[in-house]
């Protein structure tokens, strides 16, 4: 039998190890979730009809308890990238926790990961009733204030319909510390917004009429209501700059809002 010969394998083992290099390079999410330091865990929070709702929690390597920001995912359900942002934010000292709202939705009652599909997920969350991602979102803030690494503040980040949710949870939940909107919709009901207590931190992309072409409608709300509304419209970003700006292939305005809405970002949550 014929052998490769060593010179050979090596060529082939170092071929096989450049394109794995290029793959995670080419997938920054991919990369930072499999190289990160950070201790990462899944937990199952219980909350209504005896549904548990599965959390993926990455703790910050600081000596002090740490501010507990829940991170509420996209129409796509908890995907890899909602993972990369918990992790970012833990690397930024923050204890973040990305509880999966299809938990228990999908096939052979599992969650995202069930789905067949992205479209089918995305299905799937627009069929969730608000009254049980707030009950869902109850108990995950429940647990985050309890938790030993958590000094007791408790903020929401969502992100597209994500964003909509953790505006609506600022009106359901009046201790939540403070409401981080990526590119989502704000409530329907202008009334609705007297419940909020937090302040309420915005961040949209300039070209992405849909969302954005309410917002001085929605500023006036929170104004005559007394609330805080402190937003930001980046030039030129589309809808989900923060998700497309790190992706190689990005324009020139996503990644700049991207880089300028993540610092703008870690400032909030150091003020809180």
């Amino acid at each position: 039998m014929l052998r490769p010969r060593p010179s050979v394998l090596l060529a082939l083992a170092l071929t096989f190890a450049l394109d794995s290099l290029a793959a995670r390079a080419a997938d920054p999410v991919k990369e930072r979730l499999e190289t990160s330091r950070r201790h990462h865990e899944w937990m199952e929070v219980a909350s209504g009809d005896g549904r548990q709702v599965k959390c993926f929690v990455v703790f910050p390597e600081v000596s002090d308890k740490a501010t507990a920001v829940i991170v509420i995912h996209e129409n796509k359900g908890l995907t890899d990238w909602e993972r990369s942002v918990a992790d970012r934010l833990a690397e930024e000292g923050f204890l973040a926790i990305a509880p999966d709202l299809l938990s228990g939705t999908g096939p052979q009652g599992g969650g995202t990961e069930s789905y067949p599909s992205r479209d089918a997920a995305t299905k799937a969350i627009y069929g969730l009733k608000p009254e049980q991602v707030n009950e869902d979102l109850d108990a995950v803030y429940a647990h985050a204030k309890q938790m030993d690494a958590a000094n007791g503040k408790v903020a929401t980040v969502g992100f597209c319909w994500g964003g909509g949710k953790s505006f609506a949870y600022a009106i359901h939940n009046p201790q939540l510390t403070a409401a981080i909107v990526f590119y989502g919709s704000a409530p329907a009901d202008d009334d609705a917004i007297d419940k909020i207590q937090a302040p309420v931190f915005g961040f949209y992309g300039e070209n992405d009429q849909r969302i954005t072409g309410q917002l001085l409608e929605v500023a006036d709300w929170m104004k005559d209501h007394s609330k805080t509304f402190d937003f930001v419209v980046y030039d030129g970003a589309g809808h989900g700059f923060l998700r497309a700006g790190e992706q190689p292939t990005a324009n020139d305005a996503d990644r700049k809002a991207h880089q300028e809405a993540w610092a703008r970002l870690k400032e909030i949550l150091a003020s809180l």
